[in-house]
């Protein structure tokens, strides 16, 4: 079972580090950068990174669950201002302007556990609690919409929108997530 990982408190020192090893980590990959890199593009020495990470498997950590809370504020903001019948469209939608915005290369999420195979690297459970939020999510709105079954159908929702952000990082077709969305919203009750 995968427990939730320790955080660390945030320097303004750490920061610049988690800013750096962040853009980094999306735009090359976790194990394409090493703390060397990460700690001059932060313009602090390696022992700096070492004093307040620890070790680069905490930056990774840190670097995911700030994308999540940072997801989950995005996307709360747009449910909060939503009714409860365009809430669906709503993550979509908001799926969409997110990865306009922050993730041309696909879902970080995703991009990690592509590199992460090992189930107890602490980041794992960050990876596996986001995705596990979005399935408790679109069950939830499953069961608000009046699915017949929807655990079945959230777990469809979640396939389709996961499968809109790979294909949106990978550019197979123009505007993956609208079409997934019209997807979604034709599994629903009318």
């Amino acid at each position: 079972m995968r427990t939730t990982p320790e955080r660390i408190t945030m320097t303004p020192g750490a920061r610049r580090l988690l800013e750096a090893a962040a853009r980094l980590f999306y735009e090359r990959g976790i194990h394409a950068v090493g703390v060397d890199l990460i700690a001059a593009e932060a313009g602090v020495t390696k022992k700096t990174l070492y004093d307040r990470f620890g070790s680069k498997d905490q930056i990774v950590v840190e670097y995911l669950a700030d994308r999540d809370e940072r997801w989950r504020a995005f996307l709360g903001d747009r449910l909060g201002a939503t009714r409860p019948a365009g809430r669906l469209t709503a993550v979509f939608d908001a799926s969409k302007e997110w990865m306009e915005d922050t993730s041309p290369r696909g879902c970080s999420m995703v991009n990690a556990h592509a590199e992460i195979t090992d189930p107890a690297h602490p980041a794992s459970a960050v990876i596996a609690g986001q995705k596990q939020w979005m399935l408790e999510l679109f069950t939830g709105l499953a069961r608000e919409a009046g699915a017949d079954d929807p655990d079945r159908t959230g777990r469809t929702l979640m396939l389709l929108h996961e499968g809109a952000l790979v294909a949106h990082g990978l550019s197979v077709f123009p505007d993956p997530i609208t079409h997934a969305r019209d997807q979604a919203l034709a599994l629903l009750p009318a």
